[in-house]
């Protein structure tokens, strides 16, 4: 698959870089696994002048010896001595870099913790006493989101204060989505369009290999996924669990849960047995794996909460790949995928009403746009979208067939809330039904 988008953060990445040949520059890359940091960072800058370390769970003295080899390779300047910690390796780039303008590319960068941590505090004296004279471009990527935001955003450790920029990598939007799949079946229908987006929510590692085998296709891309030795089995659990630690079994099951349609704390806890609103708040804050939402404008202080997972393929992966996990341990790979065909239909409406927010959100075209319900359940509206600067809303009903949208209902619940919020009366009402057929 070729490399698509990425523009802004390209030319951010360069311009950063341009920066550096007056003032040393710190910048930090954070986004989740498989979203395509590493191959964005070695488009972006010049090769010739970009050292790559990878930071792999081998001894520092090996990482060492590996990064040497890179700095000799590229930079053609001698190491001295027998080097074996990054330490000393940093030092030496940090003063080679007062002569000459290059890039550093420290990638699974959180992976120090795991071979030395207290290279980060080493690093933070080197950079601060050579910083103002140097001249090097220093990009630190990881994808462990907790560990990454720790090193730089708590104000505890070390390297706090010290990044010059950070950079998030976000999935695919929808438009690259449409364009990716349309170069490789033009015929795509947006039954296809909603299961490439819900399967992979425009993260590119998981669109290259279904793009790259040829699952352009809804039936394609289930046979794929769903099969022996097939590299989305396991992923979840890889991503996951050493974000977690021990206490995964428990993140696991509120994940599962969640998924699963269970989104009130109290739904949650009843099917744990016990109080979880550290869990929660974890997974919201800390991993950035779950949303909460209100409904729109409500108070803040409302405690009519919904939670949602943030993650396309993991609230699948949760919600079919975990909750039947024994089938996969039987090698019973048709029966799982005749579960995840028999509930595809229920299972993407609610992935239908997450793309067509995002497609919203996208258009920059209001100013807030959210869901509304109360809590006996009766006044359930799907979407709304408000344009405070042109005065207008959206209420919208989202359903996969078109054949389903009630837009009667859809006017009594908009009444209802706007005799909740009769500020919003004035404005320019528009009422939508918005099915599969509109994506």
């Amino acid at each position: 698959m070729n490399f698509y988008d990425r523009e802004q953060e390209t030319e951010k990445l360069r311009k950063i870089a341009s920066s550096s040949n007056e003032n040393a520059q710190m910048t930090f890359v954070v986004g989740r696994r498989r979203i395509g940091k590493t191959m964005l960072l070695l488009k972006a800058l010049p090769q010739e002048n970009t050292l790559y370390f990878f930071v792999a769970r081998k001894s520092e003295d090996l990482l060492c010896q590996d990064f040497i080899s890179e700095i000799q390779r590229k930079l053609n300047v001698p190491v001295l001595g027998n080097v074996n910690r990054f330490a000393d390796v940093f030092n030496f780039l940090m003063q080679v870099s007062v002569s000459r303008q290059f890039n550093l590319v420290i990638d699974e960068f959180q992976e120090f913790y795991n071979v030395n941590n207290s290279v980060y505090g080493e690093m933070q004296h080197y950079w601060d006493v050579n910083k103002e004279k140097s001249k090097i471009n220093l990009v630190l990527c990881g994808s462990i989101n907790s560990l990454m935001h720790k090193i730089f955003e708590n104000s505890k450790e070390p390297l706090f204060g010290r990044a010059t920029a950070k950079i998030t990598v976000k999935p695919f939007r929808i438009d690259v989505i449409k364009a990716i799949l349309k170069d490789h079946n033009p015929q795509y229908t947006n039954e296809d369009l909603l299961a490439l987006y819900l399967f992979t929510g425009g993260v590119a590692k998981y669109i290259q290999l279904l793009i790259d085998n040829h699952a352009t296709t809804f039936e394609k891309m289930v046979d794929f996924i769903i099969c022996e030795d097939s590299r989305f089995i396991d992923e979840g659990k890889n991503m996951l669990i050493e974000e977690f630690g021990k206490d995964y079994a428990t993140y696991f099951s509120i994940l599962s849960y969640i998924s699963s349609g269970k989104n009130t704390r109290s739904e949650i806890e009843a099917e744990i047995g016990g109080e979880i609103g550290g869990y929660l708040t974890k997974l919201e804050r800390d991993y950035g794996l779950i949303t909460k939402e209100q409904p729109i404008l409500s108070k803040s202080t409302t405690k009519n909460m919904r939670y949602g997972v943030a993650d396309n393929f993991l609230t699948f992966w949760f919600r079919f790949i975990y909750k039947y996990g024994y089938y996969i341990e039987s090698a019973n790979f048709n029966d799982l995928k005749d579960i995840v065909k028999r509930d595809y239909a229920t299972f993407s409406g609610h992935i239908l009403e997450r793309y067509f927010r995002q497609q919203l959100r996208e258009s920059q075209q209001f100013s807030r746009i959210g869901s509304y319900w109360d809590r006996k359940g009766t006044h359930e509206m799907d979407l709304i979208a408000i344009d405070d600067n042109k005065k207008q809303i959206l209420f919208a009903e989202v359903k996969r067939n078109e054949e389903h949208i009630r837009y009667n209902t859809l006017k009594e619940k908009a009444e209802y809330f706007l005799s909740l919020n009769p500020k919003l009366k004035r404005y320019k009402k528009e009422y939508k039904g918005l099915s599969l057929k509109d994506m």
